[in-house]
């Protein structure tokens, strides 16, 4: 005899009743067997029921392994069940590669495996995490970024056991993030070891960027001198409210080329630079600030003021000479004419 087996009747009107039988075997008084009987339980509702789950399960089963995102998972000791086409496709690593082995010291990247190791326990006690990133090895000892969201799994008990991970690949954008942030570290590099002094300020006049060469010229150092008004801190009092003007004008988008300006070092001492003023602006096109390009002009200024102190002092030699000195241009006509030659003539030097 057979017990619960599971049967299919054709019903009158071509449908299928499920039937749950007993299949008895039937005696007469004699003992000898005259056929059988079956007592049965109709579970077609049941099975119905069954039916639609299942190709719900097939649909979902169908909607994960397409998935157009990574789908990976792990059970409660933290081994892969889970690993749907579009994981295997990033990684390198086939379903059947990857099923049952640990996934955190199999496929995680070594600097990362102690957070996402957190992040797996925290998901299997029900403490669910969105969009952390982690960093997949590829079979071919790459790297995938994925942004995944840790979802806790359980069976129809409520029981934990294991957790989703359903992830955004991001690499693409990662690794233009990568170059982009090494193109702003070597930009970064080459403003600070630059050989022209380079320093900047923020909408309130505060000193932002300050390079080594402005550094070395100055003698502040970068960290005496961010969060500084510049143009009261650093510059001499004569220049102040012209370089207020010059800020204030690239801060409305009015950029300066070739203003000079007097830096006060910290031994109280001058670099004169000749600067470009040039509005520095956010993705956004918003104005944060002003950014000063510098050529140190000090020696060349130094000499300047040294030929302009031999000039007037030479004028001076000349004018108060205790002997008449007079000259011509080359039209003959009068262009120097010192006091002594004023004083035998009697015509003055305007005369």
């Amino acid at each position: 005899e057979t017990s619960n087996y599971e049967l299919e009747f054709e019903t009158k009107g071509k449908g299928t009743r499920y039937l749950l039988v007993n299949a008895t075997t039937r005696r007469d008084p004699d003992g000898n067997i005259v056929g059988v009987v079956g007592v049965a339980q109709d579970v077609t509702d049941t099975k119905r029921k069954e039916i639609e789950i299942t190709a719900v399960g097939r649909e979902l089963r169908q909607l994960v392994d397409k998935a157009n995102a990574p789908i990976f998972g792990i059970d409660v000791n933290g081994r892969v069940n889970e690993w749907n086409e579009m994981t295997a496709e990033i990684t390198g690593f086939s379903r059947e590669e990857a099923f049952d082995k640990p996934l955190v010291s199999t496929f995680i990247k070594e600097n990362l495996r102690d957070t996402v190791q957190s992040v797996m326990r925290n998901a299997l006690e029900g403490n669910e995490t969105s969009n952390y990133e982690l960093e997949f090895e590829t079979k071919d000892k790459g790297t995938r970024y994925l942004l995944v969201n840790a979802t806790t799994r359980r069976d129809p008990d409520g029981k934990t056991v294991g957790v989703v991970g359903v992830a955004q690949d991001v690499t693409d954008a990662k690794d233009k993030e990568n170059e982009i942030t090494a193109v702003a570290q070597e930009l970064r590099q080459l403003v600070d070891k630059a050989n022209a002094p380079i320093f900047g300020i923020d909408v309130n006049g505060r000193v932002n960027e300050w390079n080594d060469k402005t550094a070395e010229i100055t003698g502040f150092s970068r960290e005496e001198a961010f969060g500084k008004p510049l143009v009261t801190t650093f510059i001499k009092e004569n220049l102040r409210d012209m370089v207020q003007s010059v800020m204030r004008n690239a801060l409305e988008g009015v950029e300066t080329s070739n203003y000079e300006l007097e830096f006060e070092t910290k031994d109280k001492g001058t670099r004169y630079l000749l600067v470009n003023a040039t509005t520095r602006r956010d993705p956004d096109g918003k104005t944060v600030g002003v950014v000063g390009v510098a050529q140190d002009v000090t020696d060349t200024k130094d000499k300047e003021i040294q030929i302009t102190a031999v000039a007037q002092e030479l004028r001076q030699l000349v004018d108060k000479a205790n002997a008449p000195i007079f000259g011509i241009d080359n039209d003959g006509l009068v262009n120097e004419w010192n006091d002594k030659t004023a004083e035998i003539t009697g015509f003055s030097r305007e005369e």
